[in-house]
This record gives structure tokens, C-alpha cells and sequence, in this order.
């Protein structure tokens, strides 16, 4: 083979391209299928970590992965929304930039650190997926449902309303249905990987429950400012969840890192986090069949939670909005002047492309929007996920009390069924200044306001 045909095969020159000819050699000197070398060739660059202790290949894979992770010394571009983001939460991106596999990114005005990827960030990759840039609940959601019920019974029936959400559905790390839900999810092929397979039944238990961390589950009043999938403009009452995919996301999150980590022994301590996996791979396409089946079950959590809730009122749904916000998409962007298909992940942030619709909260006393994303092609059609912490869980036990919180809430007219004091209003960066940083990312349809929020009590380990 010459060095055009191996550097089809993806083989960078150099050191590695030296390493693949010998290889060739000496497998063709002791007996090697000539046929079969490009197919042998192909599987060392698709999983080189597979075979480091290969005694005649081990040379040539160990050059690749040195390659891959010396083959960037500048970052990728990325751009930056909003101002006075934490310095860490920059740095966490300019790391993420300077992988081999990434192509571009982008830091949204929510952002705030997070494992490998901050909160917030937006990283495209070349035919590859980082499960910490997914995030450990991956597939966390928005759910918006408005719900044909008078706004006069958000104070005159709130006892009615608190009911709905306190009997259909359960907050908490283990928090679980003994009589289970229903939903065809649960017929979706579980066995794509051991991780979901193993955890099927547990995920089945904890269907329509919404965790802890950030989860809620919360009515308040929606103003809708045009008319949208047949609603027209008006004040609603509406109900707004969000959660993701419970323990077992959790659980493939912890495998495939745990993976990708073993397969990348070579990236510094800086960049252990955001070990990734070939989607050639077998353990790459494993993730990404898991992650997918993930979404499919977050989305089947808020669906449980919405009809369940509207059931048990007896009340029917005017809307529905929904969308995903700790994800991977493969999608076709703009690089370098060409079209090139690529893997986005959205830790933490919105798709916003052209005409998409998405939910951006605020906190359990500040807005939460209804937008339409604009297509902004340099946020690789992204927007923020929320308004963005301010501060640590650690600080806000430390530093803030519940007179000062349940003063705050009742200023604004919110009653507050359960959470802890490290997810009250002060905790989180002012919603109105994150939505003025990104503009030029979304346009906002409807505004909702928190009336009754329920999140998990104090002292439950965050699932966010």
C-alpha cells in the first residue's frame, strides 16, 4: 500500500505513517494475508488502544494515539457568549479545543464548570463522541405543557395542583414507582449495550420520576407573545419539567468514560475528562446506541410525568414543547467553507437551529422562556440551557439561609413544596441578562412564570 491509499485509511503522516509501512512489512515478511491488509490496517486506526500489546502491531498503533493527541498545539476556533463567565469554565473550553478529534465550539453566556466540558459548552467533533462532553444525566430535558385550566385556579385550587404533582411523579436518587408506567420505550431494544440491558428493569421502576440536583416539576403562568402550533396568543397556566434519564443514564455515562479513559492513557491529566470514542469503534458505537436509547427514555420520563399530571386533573393539553439539552447529534455544518458532517455535543445547552423550538428556565422565581432558535451557525445552532450557577452547592449551604429564600419566593409569589437551600434563586445568574447575551441565538415566543415548584428535599446527592 503507498502513502496516498493509507492516508485514506485516515493514517496523519509522519511518525505514524513510518510505523504503519513497517508494520505492513514485517506482517507481509511473516505470512500475512496480502489481501486482507487494508482490512487489518483499518481496524488498528479505527481502535489503536485495542492494539497496544499487539507484538507486531503495537508499535504503529501506539504512534497513532501519540499522533492523535500531539497533532493539535492551538486550540480550534471557538466563540464565547456572554461576559463575566468563570475563568474555569473558559479554560475547560480552550482544553476541549486543543483534541485532535474536535473541529470547532462554542461557550454559551450559562456556562460554568463541569467534568472535561463546562456546563454550557458546545464542542463539534470529527466521527467521535466524549461521553463527559454528553454529561453524566445525559439526555436531561424541558418539558413545557399548557394545560386548558383557568389561571385564577394557580391560587384558588393550588392545593388541587400541588396533589397532581405530588401523586404522579417522585423526587429523589432512588426515588422509584412500585406500581409501574407505561410507556412503548420500555419495548425498545434494551441489549444494545450490557449497561442498559443490566439496568432495564431499574429503569423501568423509575419511569415518570424526576431525581434530584436541578429537577423540578412546576406550574406557573405562560404568556405566549404568537400564536404557536395552533395556540394563539394569550395567558395559560402550564406545566414545566425538567429531569433526565436517572440512574441509568448515569450508569452509561460512568462505563463509557471509564472506557474512553483506558483507551486514551495518553492525555494529560487536564484532558482526562474528555477521553473519547471513535464511533468505528465497537465501544464507540455501543455509547452511542446507549445515548440514544437514553434520549428515547428521558423523553418517555417528562411524557409519563405530563400525561399522567393532565390525566389526574382530568384537564386537557392546549401545547407541548419539549427538547433535549445534555446530548450528542451528528448534523452538518460549515467548516473551513465546507460542508462536513459532525458529532455536536450539548452539555448543557439548547438546540437552537433555524426555527427549532426550545425551553430555556430560569429558576424557581425567574422566568423561563419559550424560544425559537435562529441558526446562528458560529454557536453551531446552540443557545444556553438555563441561567447558570453562580455559585457552588458547597457555598450556597455555607453562605445563604432559608428566611432570606422563603422572603425572596414569597415576594414573588412562589410556593415552594420541597428543595434544598443550594437550588434557591440565588444560586443562579440573572435569566434576563443570559437572554440578552444570545439575542442573536433565539427569539422568545412565551415567557412562563414559576407559581408551584416541587424539587427533590435537602440533603438528596444532586443527579444534574
Amino acid at each position: 500500500m503507498n502513502t496516498k491509499q493509507l492516508q485514506k485509511l485516515g493514517i496523519p503522516l509522519g511518525e505514524p505513517m513510518h510505523r504503519a509501512k513497517d508494520f505492513i512489512a514485517e506482517y507481509i515478511l511473516k505470512g500475512g494475508d496480502r489481501e486482507q491488509i487494508e482490512n487489518v490496517v483499518a481496524a488498528i486506526v479505527a481502535d489503536p488502544a485495542a492494539h497496544l500489546n499487539d507484538p507486531m502491531g503495537g508499535p504503529f498503533a501506539k504512534s497513532l494515539l501519540e499522533g492523535r493527541t500531539m497533532a493539535r498545539t492551538e486550540p480550534v476556533p471557538w466563540k464565547q457568549w456572554g461576559a463575566d463567565l468563570d475563568p474555569n469554565s473558559i479554560e475547560q473550553i480552550e482544553n476541549a479545543c486543543l483534541l485532535p478529534v474536535s473541529v470547532r465550539a462554542a461557550l454559551m453566556p450559562d456556562a460554568h464548570v463541569g467534568y472535561g466540558l463546562p456546563i454550557g459548552g458546545v464542542l463539534a467533533t470529527e466521527n467521535s463522541v466524549v461521553p463527559y462532553a454528553v454529561g453524566v444525566d445525559i439526555a436531561c430535558r424541558m418539558k413545557l405543557t399548557v394545560l386548558d385550566i383557568p389561571v385564577e385556579d394557580l391560587q384558588r385550587r393550588q392545593d388541587w395542583l400541588r396533589e397532581a404533582i405530588e401523586t404522579e411523579t417522585k423526587f429523589g436518587v432512588g426515588a422509584h414507582f412500585k406500581r409501574r408506567r407505561a410507556h412503548d420505550v420500555m419495548d425498545r431494544d434494551w441489549s444494545v449495550s450490557n449497561v442498559t440491558k443490566s439496568h432495564k428493569d431499574k429503569a423501568w421502576s423509575q419511569l415518570g420520576t424526576s431525581g434530584s440536583g436541578n429537577h423540578f416539576v412546576e406550574f406557573g403562568t405562560f404568556e405566549l407573545k404568537e400564536t404557536v402550533k395552533g395556540l394563539a396568543p394569550g395567558e395559560y397556566v402550564a406545566l414545566l419539567s425538567h429531569s433526565g434519564s436517572r440512574g441509568t443514564g448515569a450508569a452509561v455515562c460512568a462505563h463509557y468514560s471509564k472506557l474512553a479513559k483506558q483507551r486514551h492513557p495518553e492525555l494529560p491529566r487536564e484532558l482526562a475528562n474528555l477521553a473519547w470514542l471513535d464511533l468505528d469503534s465497537e465501544e464507540g458505537r455501543e455509547y452511542w446506541d446507549a445515548m440514544n436509547l437514553m434520549g428515547e427514555y428521558a423523553a418517555a420520563n417528562h411524557a409519563c410525568i405530563h400525561r399522567h399530571v393532565a390525566q389526574h386533573l382530568g384537564v386537557d393539553v392546549l401545547l407541548d414543547v419539549e427538547n433535549h439539552h445534555n446530548f450528542a447529534w451528528k448534523e452538518t455544518h460549515v467548516i473551513d467553507g465546507q460542508k462536513r458532517e459532525v458529532v455536536v455535543h450539548r452539555k448543557g445547552a439548547t438546540p437552537a437551529g433555524v426555527g427549532v423550538l426550545g425551553i430555556i428556565p430560569g429558576s424557581m422565581a425567574s422566568p423561563g422562556f419559550l424560544v425559537r432558535g435562529k441558526g446562528n451557525a458560529a454557536s453551531l445552532n446552540s443557545a444556553s440551557h438555563g441561567a447558570g450557577r453562580v455559585m457552588s452547592r458547597t457555598q450556597a449551604t455555607k453562605s445563604l439561609n432559608w428566611k432570606d429564600a422563603k422572603r425572596f419566593l414569597k415576594e414573588r409569589d412562589v410556593t415552594l413544596i420541597s428543595a434544598g437551600l443550594d437550588e434557591v434563586p440565588m444560586v443562579y445568574k440573572n435569566i434576563h441578562g443570559v437572554m440578552a447575551a444570545q439575542s442573536d441565538l433565539v427569539e422568545i415566543l412565551g415567557e412562563f412564570n414559576p407559581k408551584l415548584v416541587k424539587m427533590a428535599p435537602a440533603g438528596e446527592r444532586p443527579e444534574d
